[in-house]
């Protein structure tokens, strides 16, 4: 004789895991922005603390520290967060000094991300400051773990909504 079992409920739960399904993608885009936002903030820290000194033009196999007018043009440019790119089920952006223009430097114009990639990965005349590296692996975590707040409270909050809606 075959046995039957009936269970009550599933239905339900397959609704609300569907509406979860739908919500994900607004969900994640919110967690990005936020983490993102975190990952900006550090970098701008991190351009705070750029060691400086007095301009000078670096004699042969000599490099110099950034002057404190190049400091100064990374630090009011903050770094932004770009577009989201949308990709089926996955959501990136990056944050950084891409389309940051240009600032006026020693009586020329000079694009920012120059300016700023010269003061981070050095050059032959510049000694590197990876103050974009450092932001990076200090604010990994914290943007990670800001980004898992919001998805648990956000589905938190949507699963609430849903059995309230039910009774």
């Amino acid at each position: 004789m075959p046995y039957e079992m009936k269970v009550d409920g599933l239905a339900e739960v397959s609704e609300l895991l569907d509406k979860m399904g739908q919500q994900a993608p607004a969900i994640a885009s919110k967690a990005l922005y936020q983490g993102a936002g975190i990952m900006a903030d550090e970098i701008r820290k991190g351009a705070e603390g750029i060691k400086t000194a007095e301009f000078k033009y670096a004699r042969k196999d000599e490099t110099r520290l950034p002057s404190p007018e190049e400091k100064e043009i990374v630090r009011i440019a903050t770094a932004g967060i770009a577009k989201f790119n949308k990709n089926g089920g996955e959501i990136d952006t990056s944050v950084g000094y891409q389309n940051a223009g240009y600032a006026e430097l020693s009586g020329k114009k000079k694009p920012i991300p120059v300016i700023v990639n010269s003061i981070n990965s050095g050059t032959s005349f510049m000694q590197k400051q990876p103050f974009v590296r450092k932001a990076a692996n200090s604010g990994g975590k914290k943007a990670i773990a800001a980004m898992k707040n919001v998805i648990e409270s956000e589905f938190e909050a949507a699963n609430i909504k849903y059995w309230r809606g039910k009774t």
